[in-house]
């Protein structure tokens, strides 16, 4: 079956003609149903094996998309034209009278009519969530993606509390948030555990906006395109990440992005992890795509011959990409994506206490990641997720991180463990639509080593398993940039002006000439910049110097310089600092200084594009 399902304002439709030999009785020639969820829906020659399956899994899906909305009212709509090779239509009626009976003791259906040639007009909803689409076969719902630690997580029982700096729990609904609102905002997110969007967050239009990132639609939702400049600070993010992570100590290496479902090791593992996989046939065997870089890391470590004297032992990938299958409701932009660019360290350690000693040290590590990447601490709550008992006996420790933060985490704790670790943290972004979405993380695995057979030679020569640390300094590239997005979106809120960090700005320098008979003086000084590693560009256009001045400010150029007679013949130049009001008068050595300073310890690489903004061309018109 395939089936489209269309959130609407209203539809109506009118039966005009015959399209079969017998077509059903007419109940309602015409009819307009208004604020509904219209489900075209074309029954196909395979699901003629199964009816019964098809009846029940499209009711699954036709409920699960009518939560999702919000909507209790259901038009189903015969469409035959959806698919090439449509059931017979005793068949389809069957299914259409099937779907129809059972939804109607939750939903007020409507049913246009069966084997009618009809005219009909439409008024789609204008949400993320309006336009969504189904396609399955008889059996499909066996092929279940969830594992069973998803399925689990679902009927879990979680006791929420807030936990300050000085060791007090309170419960998540009788804490002050006063001096906290994102904190509150957090927690109730958490608690609610309501992922789904219902709007489009400002983070897609600057995405867009700036030529960063897009939608590519001809691949599956959550996968995205990136233009030169989305591409450029990507790159910068990755490369950052990657020179922290190897100063700690990470070893890095490379692993593949597919692995056989039916290894023993990562059979049992797929279980014990809480996210749904991307599947795949080859060879008559099944693959799954890797949704982190456990899975090749740990197989490395199982061969690998190591000692006590070798751990921790930090091993690392930066994923491009992993994989996992998020629910379409979820998939909004830059913030849950299906492939994504993931840096993954491992940590071996011989035992608990070593185990938090380096979770410290990476504490401290994902925080400075954070912090110089653009997000502060004011930016970010902190969760942490653990059984009641490793919190008993554990207190001092945790305790110890919370003051560190020195800010009221959320603390999530259960009777027993499910998952494979003892203790995670993460670190969250609240955007302005109020979602909270993972950055940083780290755990203690306790199961893996052993399930790995993963051994290290100890001290009384013995073989050991290690503990596992797994954490993520930076959590998913792209979500960094939707978290620096939207803080430019909470800036604009404020009446201040959105704006990346310079080190991450697609143009540092924007110089414009007044005329053109200063676009000589403009390209030698951005060839100056150039040569002391800034990312300057030239606006040779034969456009106003205001509009010119106006463009960069649209593009978020960190700095503009206007050249004209007065800047060439002094020396000094009039600097336009995005985010400040007046002007700053700068020489040449100056305005460098002031980029280094700004850009200090972090990476570069130059421009995207062709200096000249004549030869650019334009990829989101």
């Amino acid at each position: 079956m395939k089936l489209l399902a269309l959130h609407s304002d209203f539809i109506e439709f009118e039966a005009k003609k015959k399209a079969i030999k017998q077509p059903e009785e007419l109940k309602n020639k015409k009819e307009k149903v208004e604020n509904c969820l219209v489900v075209f829906l074309s029954v196909e020659e395979r699901d003629e094996a199964n009816p019964k399956d098809i009846i029940k899994q499209a009711i699954g899906h036709v409920k699960d998309i009518a939560d999702q909305v919000k909507e209790k009212t259901i038009v189903l709509y015969p469409y035959v034209h959806l698919t090439n090779t449509p059931s017979k239509p005793d068949t389809a009626l069957q299914v259409l009278d099937g779907m129809e009976k059972e939804l109607k003791n939750d939903y007020a259906v409507h049913r246009s009519p069966f084997g009618w040639y009809k005219s009909f007009n439409i008024s789609v909803k204008g949400h993320p969530l309006a336009e969504l689409s189904r396609e399955f076969g008889p059996g499909d719902a066996k092929k279940d993606d969830e594992t069973d630690s998803l399925k689990k997580e679902r009927k879990l029982t979680s006791y929420w509390h807030i936990l300050t700096p000085e060791g007090e729990l309170h419960e998540v609904d009788k804490f002050d948030y006063s001096n906290h609102p994102k904190l509150k905002k957090f927690a109730f997110y958490e608690k609610d555990k309501k992922r789904a969007v219902d709007q489009e967050p400002p983070h897609v239009k600057f995405m867009r906006k700036l030529e960063l990132v897009d939608y590519e639609p001809a691949s599956d939702g959550g996968n995205m395109r990136y233009y030169p400049k989305g591409r450029l600070v990507k790159k910068l993010i990755e490369e950052y990440v990657n020179k922290r992570v190897i100063e700690y100590g990470g070893v890095e290496v490379e692993t593949p992005i597919m692995y056989d479902m039916n290894h023993p090791s990562l059979s049992k593992y797929l279980q014990r992890f809480p996210a749904r996989q991307y599947q795949i046939d080859s060879d008559k065997r099944k693959f799954f795509l890797r949704f982190a870089a456990c899975f090749g890391q740990f197989l490395i470590a199982h061969d690998a011959t190591i000692s006590y004297k070798d751990l921790p032992l930090k091993l690392y990938e930066m994923t491009r990409y992993s994989f996992r299958r998020e629910q379409s409701g979820e998939l909004t932009g830059l913030r849950r994506l299906r492939a994504f660019t993931m840096p993954d360290c491992h940590a071996l350690v011989a035992d608990i206490n070593q185990a938090m000693d380096e979770f410290k040290i990476r504490f401290d590590l994902c925080l400075s990641v954070l912090n110089n990447m653009g997000l502060g601490d004011e930016d970010v709550e902190m969760a942490l997720r653990t059984t009641k008992d490793f919190f008993e006996k554990n207190k001092d420790f945790i305790f110890g991180l919370v003051k560190k933060l020195n800010k009221p985490i959320l603390l999530e704790m259960w009777d027993e463990r499910i998952f494979y670790f003892i203790l995670k943290y993460e670190f969250n972004f609240v955007d302005t639509l109020d979602k909270a979405s993972a950055l940083s993380t780290d755990q203690i695995d306790i199961e893996n080593g052993e399930r790995y057979d993963m051994k290290f030679t100890d001290k009384d020569s013995k073989q050991k398993h290690p503990l596992v640390l797994h954490c993520s300094p930076s959590g998913a590239i792209e979500r960094v940039m939707y978290a620096l997005l939207e803080k430019a979106a909470f800036d604009q809120k404020a009446g201040k002006v959105g704006k990346l960090p310079m080190w991450l700005s697609p143009v540092q320098v924007r110089v414009i000439p007044v005329s053109e008979s200063f676009t000589q003086d403009a390209n030698q000084l951005v060839d100056e910049l150039k040569k002391n590693s800034i990312r300057a560009d030239l606006d040779d256009r034969t456009l106003h110097v205001g509009k010119k001045i106006r463009e960069a400010e649209r593009e978020w150029a960190s700095l503009i310089v206007v050249i004209g007679e007065k800047e060439k013949a002094s020396g000094k130049l009039p600097v336009r600092i995005r985010g400040q009001k007046d002007l700053v008068e700068m020489d040449v050595k100056s305005l460098m200084d002031h980029v280094k300073k700004e850009t200090k310890d972090m990476p570069f690489y130059p421009l995207a594009l062709p200096k000249e903004l004549s030869r650019r061309p334009i990829f989101v018109g």
